[in-house]
């Protein structure tokens, strides 16, 4: 049985009303999980604010204390990134952000401990946050805190695999020169999104030359272009690498009706990957597997059953497709969606059955592939020409 770390509390990372990171998809996921009988007999573990000691892994005490200051003195501190359209200054926003944090290390700590193979934090995944500022709708980096702890705690190496939409540069950033972490991000091309970053020859640096991967996705690619890239890359990577833990940030903002961006995967596309982590976790890790939530905007008709299916593939419980959604959750969720209808089944439909790399480029999203396995493989040991690999 995996832990599911959930309490209301983690409800407080409020960054206002109309800021895109609202926690009703918080909310809104558990409350579906529930009602299709995922989370049954399941009792989710509560976080605690992570304390200073453990923020500071990958954090400024200077920063720290900015976070803190910030909503009491009611000014911008743009040095620290906080006040802006992304970051706004909310209430006891060191108090919120460090309960997430706290539930990242909370699941890590189950896993270290032997209590569980896999534990999930739908309310981590704040990918973005840098050392000394506050970036992309995310304080601190539960991602990069939850890492640095486990490397303190009997694991010697990590693998970190990010499939949000925006490039995992917060994390990439902490381990850039640690060999001990391969950080893989699958992304939206950085020339057509934001962070602008995540550009295939950014490899690391020093002894962490090569344990930064990423794949930079044209925009448009869709489910089976998206796995057939993932595919290619990461499983052998993976084996390459040997890592003892598994750590994934999940964001779901890759959907097609997702307003923040453009690539175009859907829910099944989502379920898929989530099914091909879960497999690779079983064959390189042992099993041990550390899943974050991250980013994902369209608050109603994806984000709840995407995470809903996160959910219950890291419980073994893993639900159909076409499984209606409960009369209960629709009924709940119809005011709060407004004009916007929802949808009536976990699946929207979607063709995910791809076919492999082959070697060649004989599209954008082929060539991305060359790309990252060119720019990479050989570091590795592996024929970045050769699909066998």
């Amino acid at each position: 049985m995996a832990t599911v770390v959930w309490d209301e509390g983690l409800l407080g990372y409020d960054l206002g009303g109309s800021h895109p990171l609202h926690p009703i998809r918080l909310d809104l996921t558990i409350r579906l999980a529930r009602e299709l009988g995922v989370l049954d007999g399941v009792q989710p573990l509560a976080p605690t604010v992570a304390p200073d000691e453990e923020l500071l892994r990958v954090h400024d005490a200077g920063y720290l204390a900015a976070v803190r200051a910030a909503p009491l003195s009611g000014e911008d501190d743009l040095s620290h990134g906080l006040g802006t359209p992304d970051n706004p200054i909310f209430d006891r926003m060191h108090e919120a952000s460090a309960l997430v944090v706290g539930g990242s290390l909370a699941a890590a700590r189950q896993i270290a401990s032997g209590a569980t193979d896999r534990a999930v934090n739908i309310a981590g995944g704040l990918h973005h946050a840098m050392r000394d500022h506050a970036s992309g709708f995310c304080v601190y980096n539960d991602g990069a805190v939850a890492i640095s702890w486990l490397l303190d705690n009997g694991f010697d190496r990590v693998a970190y695999v990010d499939v949000d939409v925006h490039h995992g540069d917060g994390v990439q950033a902490a381990f850039y020169r640690d060999p001990r972490v391969l950080t893989v991000s699958l992304h939206q091309h950085p020339l057509t999104l934001w962070p602008c970053t995540g550009a295939p020859d950014e490899l690391g640096e020093g002894d962490g030359y090569g344990t930064a991967v990423n794949v930079a996705l044209p925009p448009g690619t869709r489910d089976r272009q998206w796995l057939r890239a993932f595919h290619a890359v990461v499983p052998a990577l993976l084996r390459s690498f040997r890592p003892q833990i598994l750590v994934t940030q999940c964001g779901v903002d890759t959907h097609y009706e997702d307003p923040l961006a453009d690539l175009a995967l859907s829910v099944d596309g989502h379920r898929a990957a989530y099914l091909a982590m879960r497999e690779l976790a079983t064959e390189v890790t042992g099993g041990r597997w550390l899943a974050l939530g991250g980013g994902g905007y369209q608050l109603f008709r994806v984000v709840p059953r995407s995470w809903t299916h996160l959910l219950a593939t890291l419980l073994d419980r893993d639900v159909d497709p076409r499984t209606p959604l409960p009369a209960g959750w629709m009924a709940h969720t119809a005011p709060l969606a407004g004009d916007q209808p929802l949808p009536v089944t976990m699946s929207d439909d979607a063709d995910v059955v791809f076919e492999p790399w082959s070697g060649e480029a004989n599209t954008d999203v082929d060539a991305a592939i060359v790309a990252t396995r060119r720019a990479v493989f050989p570091l590795h040991g592996l024929d970045p020409d050769d699909p066998r690999d």
